[in-house]
């Protein structure tokens, strides 16, 4: 499937991530096989994605007319700022070689996107375009903790 790679440090990374084609994609256009390179590369990615799903969820927050929605809206804004914040932490702490904090800022940035959706369990429906992001942003999050923890593994 992804013959350009094989036993490459993608397919070593894809392979254990929640999402492998969605990694492959992501990777082969990272212009690099560095794991610190596909990391630093990987965290700029989700974090514009937070970014712009925190502003998303803001917007959408100001629009809904249904009082519950504009309060899931706030809430997964709020969400996504601190995911942002957690990605942030975690680029600062790739830079200072401290792998296991990237890991636990990736995994905090998880949490928080998925507390978003949480909020969507109950009717009324939450609109795809939110969702769909939340994927992108746990899929490139999942990706890290792969990196961060092959990183782990040679310090």
């Amino acid at each position: 499937m992804h013959a350009s790679f094989p036993n490459s440090v993608p397919s070593t990374i894809c392979k254990k991530t929640r999402n492998p084609s969605f990694c492959f994609n992501v990777l082969k256009s990272a212009g690099t096989t560095d794991l610190k390179g596909l990391a630093t590369f990987t965290l700029n990615l989700a974090h514009n994605k937070a970014t712009k799903t925190h502003a998303l969820a803001q917007s959408l927050a100001s629009k809904a007319a249904d009082r519950k929605l504009k309060e899931r809206y706030a809430t997964c804004a709020k969400h996504y700022d601190n995911a942002a914040d957690d990605i942030e932490d975690a680029k600062h702490n790739l830079r200072k070689g401290y792998y296991n904090g990237v890991n636990i800022q990736a995994f905090g940035a998880m949490t928080e996107v998925g507390d978003c959706m949480d909020n969507f369990t109950q009717p009324p429906k939450n609109p795809s375009v939110l969702s769909n992001n939340e994927k992108v942003v746990e899929d490139m999050c999942s990706i890290i903790l792969v990196i961060s923890n092959l990183l782990l593994g040679r310090s």
